[in-house]
């Protein structure tokens, strides 16, 4: 054989070498991933070849399958008040795919669960069909209604976040304005412009803002601020005059911040008055004096800057809440009143409250009760377990009685129930550099407790910018407390 030919043939050889090598390679080491990965058609045959389990709020199923013709996909997805839960459900579409809980748990759901084996063997024994498996939910119904409610009466851009401070079950988690998924759950052009234009929408209806848009929290922030300077004995006495003086000098700047009380109330007041009037100076003085490294420790064991669930709860992870970790003096004190660099997501408020509540113990937040079988057989659990200890008891009950005093003697008082202890605290966030043409935001957070011992803690957070209403009218106390009262009514049944 020549030199040439010898070549060529080496060559050859070389290349069904390499396409025996990627043969094997895409049948043994990336199989298990080409079978199982979202573009792969037959996956999405498989999702919709059977009924999907259900998604579960209080004992009744908020989702169901229905039986579709001319198509290779079987059964389609279909929403009960799908606009009201679609912050937890997600979407499940055939053409446009999955998010949410209905993502996270799609293999219970659709019944691939590798726990399912043993149960689909004995079905192809008896010629049952599959069934897939239940998503049971912390959800309470009455408190999503009624979170859901508040928000849509005010046709507001918001959140709302409720949790059980004892347990981290989620009990309300809405946001708006929001969507209908059962109206793109198929594949049809049709499904598919009324997707694209949910995409297109300026209100953002796809959006989660209680888990994935950040905000700054405004003056909620301050019962941080006030933990932190009670904590790291900046502040011992909260009943004592402090040194802020009103209007406040920012650090290296010209500028002089006042408060809506006006500066006769908030002059030196006591940490507990300025609370109540929800006076800047005395937060921003605090913030400045715990300095930045001691704003960012406090902040970070509220949950900031980290992960709000495990890598195991996939899709329904959580936009970071950031406290920043390099400010200078001016822009840590503006930090101390919620503005500043600082963002949060209303479910981070909601923890921060939360943990206030249950006496300084932050309980990792769950929205999944139990996965079940289609024999109602428990397969997983969930059970509360402690995300931190960011203070200690006896600093959380005092930030609790500055917030109870703030419900009964200050701004919060819109929250208040009659036979409930109601702590709560109101929060006006401005955004943007000028604030005279951007609106600010409103926030509310607050906590309730029964008698029982039932209690809970709620976040809402509303972005009032479509709304008719004057920027003289938007206030956290006017447009977020009766919404947090109603949702806390709900869960404490008063």
């Amino acid at each position: 054989m020549n030199r040439p030919l010898r070549h060529i043939a080496i060559f050859c050889g070389l290349l069904m070498l390499a396409l025996l090598i990627r043969a094997n390679w895409l049948q043994y080491a990336t199989s298990q991933e080409l079978a199982t990965h979202e573009h792969n058609r037959r996956v999405k045959i498989t999702q919709f070849a059977t009924p999907r389990g259900d998604i579960i709020v209080g004992g009744k199923a908020i989702t169901g399958s229905k039986a579709v013709e001319g198509t290779d996909f079987k059964y389609q997805r279909t929403f009960k008040q799908g606009p009201m839960y679609a912050p937890v459900t997600g979407y499940a579409s055939q053409a446009q795919g999955m998010s949410l809980l209905e993502n996270t748990y799609d293999s219970i759901l659709s019944g691939e669960d590798e726990r399912f084996a043993f149960r689909h063997a004995k079905d192809i024994l008896t010629g049952e069909p599959r069934r897939g498996g239940d998503v049971v939910t912390t959800i309470d119904p009455k408190a999503q209604a009624a979170a859901y409610k508040g928000l849509t009466d005010l046709d507001a851009r918001g959140a709302v976040v409720a949790l059980e401070p004892s347990t981290g079950k989620v009990l309300a988690l809405v946001s708006t304005p929001s969507y209908d998924p059962s109206v793109f759950a198929g594949n049809s052009f049709k499904e598919g412009d009324r997707f694209q234009a949910l995409v297109d929408d300026k209100g953002k209806p796809l959006a989660n803002r209680a888990l994935r848009e950040t905000f700054p929290p405004g003056s909620t922030f301050k019962i941080l601020t006030a933990t932190a300077a009670l904590e790291h004995g900046v502040i011992t006495d909260v009943n004592a005059p402090t040194d802020a003086v009103s209007p406040y000098p920012l650090p290296l700047s010209s500028n002089k911040i006042g408060s809506e009380a006006g500066d006769k109330v908030c002059n030196k007041a006591s940490l507990k008055t300025a609370m109540q009037h929800s006076c800047n100076n005395v937060f921003l003085d605090a913030a400045a004096e715990l300095g930045v490294d001691r704003m960012r420790e406090t902040a970070e064991k509220f949950g900031f800057n980290a992960d709000v669930y495990d890598e195991e709860f996939g899709d329904m992870l959580a936009t970071k809440s950031l406290y920043p970790k390099e400010l200078d003096k001016p822009g840590t004190a503006l930090t101390g009143m919620g503005q500043g660099s600082l963002t949060s997501t209303p479910m981070q408020m909601a923890m921060v409250t939360a943990a206030l509540a249950n006496n300084g113990k932050l309980m990792q937040p769950y929205i999944v009760d139990k996965l079940q079988g289609p024999d109602l057989t428990a397969i997983e659990e969930h059970s509360p377990k402690v995300k931190s200890e960011p203070v200690s008891e006896e600093t959380a009950k005092k930030v609790q009685e500055m917030m109870e005093f703030t419900a009964k003697e200050g701004s919060a008082k819109r929250a208040l129930i009659d036979g409930v202890t109601v702590g709560g605290k109101t929060g006006t966030a401005q955004r943007g550099n000028d604030v005279t043409k951007e609106v600010p935001y409103g926030w509310f957070v607050s906590y309730g407790k029964n008698p029982d011992g039932r209690a809970v803690a709620v976040a809402v957070f509303i972005d009032p910018t479509a709304m008719d209403i004057s920027r003289s009218d938007i206030s956290g106390g006017g447009l977020g407390a009766p919404i947090a009262r109603n949702v806390m009514k709900a869960v404490l049944g008063k």
